[in-house]
């Protein structure tokens, strides 16, 4: 049995923090330039000549790539031989993003209760946490902050069986004309298909922790990556203000569901698909 003390956690993850609020992930960056290579909007262009250039800046003077820095979504796969000592799981990551949030002078996003008060925790706790037992002796942390802007219009579909692929497509789509540039586009798409309507929504917000570049291991569902992807640049909604870079990606996870069902959930998220991830 492998011991790891909990100061350790929220010292990686505090750095996490802030590492996944300045740096724009390669595979992103190298997606933005594809993409104003390709663009035919001349206004398209420009905007993303902007966007790669906020990318540069943020990364060489350690700042905030945007304004907000999200919501804090953790996915901890914990290894079944592995002892945190002096302190809980959970406690040790939220002191973490309280300490990356603070010391990084990230905007604090979280309110406490949502309807009534709606008074800010003053250090964007509580995260949003994941955790999945695993085997091995080790921990390792996924930090995926979540701004709202592209969170609002993501969304939930339950489908049958006899809608089939098509009516996948469509439920996607739904989502994509509703959401408009609204999210900041050119936006990255997660996808979750099946289990349960939580279920599916958090295989679509896995599926963003996905790089752009890489297409799901099943033929078919790769098949359907491609296809979305590219309905959803013919949208014509484009880089903010019209063309056709309107997504980098669409990722798709899926998981067991009932007989009866077909759900399928859209994250949405804007271009800087922002993570982190280390092994402790």
């Amino acid at each position: 049995m492998r011991e790891l003390n909990a100061k350790e956690i929220t010292e990686n993850v505090a750095e996490m923090c802030m590492e996944a609020a300045y740096y724009l992930p390669n595979d992103v960056y190298e997606g933005l330039k594809k993409g104003r290579e390709t663009e035919e909007s001349p206004v398209g262009k420009v905007v993303l000549d902007q966007i790669i250039s906020t990318a540069e800046i943020a990364r060489a003077e350690d700042r905030p790539y945007c304004q907000d820095t999200g919501m804090t979504i953790v996915f901890a796969e914990v290894g079944q031989d592995l002892h945190i000592t002096d302190g809980l799981l959970e406690d040790a990551i939220n002191e973490g993003i309280a300490k990356g949030y603070t010391d990084g002078y990230l905007r604090k996003s979280v309110v406490a209760e949502p309807l009534f008060n709606r008074k800010n925790t003053q250090n964007n706790t509580p995260g949003i946490i994941y955790t999945k037992i695993v085997p091995g002796d080790k921990i390792d942390i996924t930090i995926a902050p979540k701004g709202f802007g592209s969170e609002n219009k993501s969304g939930v579909k339950m489908l049958v069986p006899a809608d089939g692929v098509e009516g996948v497509k469509k439920a996607v789509m739904d989502i994509i004309r509703h959401a408009g540039p609204n999210p900041c586009p050119p936006m990255v798409v997660g996808i979750g298909i099946g289990g349960t309507m939580d279920q599916a929504a958090l295989l679509s917000k896995k599926a963003l922790t996905r790089s752009i570049d890489e297409r799901h291991p099943m033929p078919e569902y790769a098949k359907l990556e491609n296809e979305l992807l590219e309905e959803i640049n013919k949208t014509g909604i484009g880089p903010q203000l019209g063309g056709t870079t309107t997504a980098l990606a669409g990722n798709i996870e899926w998981g067991a569901t009932h007989i009866a069902g077909l759900p399928v959930a859209g994250t949405i998220c804007w271009h800087a698909l922002l993570h982190a991830r280390r092994g402790l």
